[in-house]
């Protein structure tokens, strides 16, 4: 123990502005590392991983155990070597995040009454077709781009690039079809490809839920949103419930009032007051689900 005390008094007599700075950039990589892997899985792993370091450390400073201390420096590099591989996944997904940070097209948004206008009309009409889908149990993805760029995944689709209306979006999503298996992106209020191929979530966020209609659209409604600042909408082919996902969290069971309504909130907002209202819409869990209608 008074081992200890005299290397932490050594350590603070040398402490300098160098010293702050390690510790700032070791506290920054740490900070941006848990929000990359945050509401997913590996969130939880991390914790228990950094608990279990902190342990190791105390008890190896202020016991004297040589055979143990030995068994953590023998295991520890082979430890080091498997975190690349149990955060693959992870580490894959805050990976693109950081490299979609590189593809904000500021300068191609639109501003003013005659933008707003054209957003109006074109969530309306999103919400008009989602609504009659919902009601024939036709299954759809609908992938609302925002500010991050989406390009990369029309590459997997078929381009339309078309005004979106509700007579569009029922005809691509009819069953059998050749489209209708897939997502439709929108972008600049415009329908840029359909039968486009999401990225599917690994977050386990559908785990919390033991309603089997949540399936692949949900996944890759999920997915998307995990990527990128995409705003999805999800029209399930066995119920017709109808859910909205950004961020990575699902909200469900909406009826055409409620889905315009949360549209509005998050693709007219800027980015700081959108994150208040999809507080508002989302609160702290990842999936909600109104108490009046849930199962």
């Amino acid at each position: 123990m008074q081992e200890f005390w005299n290397n932490l008094i050594f350590i603070m007599e040398r402490f300098t502005w160098s010293s702050l700075l390690d510790i700032l950039l070791v506290t920054i990589f740490f900070s941006l590392l848990l929000y990359l892997l945050r509401d997913t899985d590996a969130q939880t792993l991390l914790r228990g991983i950094f608990l279990i370091v902190i342990l190791v450390f105390l008890l190896t400073s202020l016991v004297n155990l040589p055979a143990f201390s030995w068994l953590v420096q023998t295991v520890s590099p082979a430890l080091i070597l498997a975190v690349p591989v149990i955060f693959a996944p992870e580490i894959r997904r805050g990976l693109e995040r950081m490299g979609s940070m590189g593809e904000l097209r500021f300068w191609r948004t639109r501003k003013g009454s005659r933008a707003m206008l054209e957003l109006e009309e074109m969530l309306v009409s999103v919400t008009k077709a989602v609504v009659q889908l919902s009601e024939r149990r036709h299954g759809a993805l609908i992938v609302l781009s925002r500010r991050e760029g989406l390009d990369r995944f029309y590459k997997n689709g078929v381009m339309v690039d078309s005004e979106v209306t509700p007579q569009m979006l029922l005809q691509i999503f009819y069953p059998n079809t050749p489209l209708h298996d897939g997502a439709v992106i929108i972008s600049e209020n415009r329908i840029k490809a359909a039968a486009c191929v999401m990225p599917l979530s690994s977050s386990g966020v559908l785990n919390s839920t033991a309603d089997r209609s949540l399936g692949l659209r949900h996944r890759a409604a999920l997915g998307i949103s995990e990527v990128s600042d995409a705003l999805a909408v999800v029209v399930s082919e066995e119920t017709g419930t109808v859910s909205i996902v950004h961020r990575g969290r699902l909200i469900r069971r909406l009826d055409g009032e409620r889905l315009l309504n949360s549209m509005r909130a998050i693709m007219a907002t800027e980015q700081s007051a959108g994150n208040k209202t999809r507080k508002k819409l989302f609160g702290k869990n990842q999936v909600e689900e109104p108490a009046e209608e849930a199962e």
